[in-house]
């Protein structure tokens, strides 16, 4: 267990870099911390860097706007109250709000999924000094280098595979590259591979809003319709597995030009059979 924390309070370590992002979860119609909740919580205090706390209540679709709206402020209330009886000098509560139901990130067509949007979400962010640029990671191309050569649980980058702004829609410049991943998949049958969602600019919400579909699932969207391009060029869904980072692992942050911002709306491929 106490291997576990330590590794738990690196993972949080080394994604401050920029943002990060945790979320504790709530059982239905309740804004009480279960354990679990409560060990995650406490997992925070013990953050070392200079940090700023943003706390957003949310709801699942049960029940009217109102009540909703009040229930996820409870909801976030709580986690205030909760990390401000811990609380350290280098932790700062920027804000804490309760959004309801605005910000569904799934369709609630199970329990699980609601259950997933019966949340508190903390957005976490280390105090940059003036002037600060973080580069994140860029991943060598995926057409770097043959597939034997390739490494199981290796990331990579798909060049030119950059989206329009707030939706999932990719701009003309990744047709060819899609084009190329999708002859990879059908000659390396083999191959099973995790498609990774990112978008820009949106730090008040895990992800951003997908304007054509109106849900708040954009990175997961911008996975998915590679996911269903490549389906289409016939390529068997279980080998292909879309999920979505949110804006998590930027490439530039913050970002301060247009540049800077498509190159954040992407999307990586994970390597996960071969």
């Amino acid at each position: 267990m106490k291997l576990f924390f330590i590794f738990l309070l690196f993972f949080f370590f080394v994604k401050l870099d920029a943002q990060m992002i945790t979320s504790v979860y709530f059982a239905y119609d309740s804004y009480a911390l279960d354990k679990e909740s409560q060990k995650k919580l406490d997992s925070l205090t013990q953050l070392k860097s200079n940090l700023k706390f943003r706390i957003f209540g949310n709801c699942d679709i049960s029940g009217s706007s109102e009540y909703n709206k009040k229930l996820s402020e409870n909801r976030a209330n709580t986690v205030k109250n909760y990390l401000q009886k811990k609380n350290k000098n280098n932790i700062k509560l920027e804000s804490v709000a309760g959004l309801g139901k605005e910000k569904q990130i799934n369709d609630n067509s199970t329990e699980m999924l609601r259950g997933k949007n019966r949340r508190v979400d903390i957005f976490i962010n280390r105090v940059l000094n003036s002037g600060e640029i973080k580069s994140g990671k860029v991943f060598a191309s995926f057409f770097s280098m043959s597939v034997a050569a390739m490494k199981v649980k290796d990331t990579f980058s798909l060049p030119n595979v950059n989206f329009i702004g707030g939706r999932h829609v990719w701009l003309p410049s990744a047709e060819k590259t899609l084009k190329k991943l999708s002859f990879i998949l059908i000659d390396n049958l083999e191959i099973v591979v995790e498609l990774q969602g990112h978008i820009c600019c949106d730090y008040d919400n895990f992800d951003g809003e997908d304007l054509d579909l109106k849900t708040f699932n954009l990175s997961f969207t911008r996975a998915n319709a590679i996911k269903e391009f490549l389906i289409k060029q016939g390529i068997n869904p279980k080998r292909i597995k879309a999920t979505g980072q949110g804006h998590l692992n930027p490439v530039v942050y913050p970002e301060r030009t247009e540049e800077d911002f498509m190159k954040n709306r992407r999307v990586e491929i994970v390597l996960l059979k071969k």
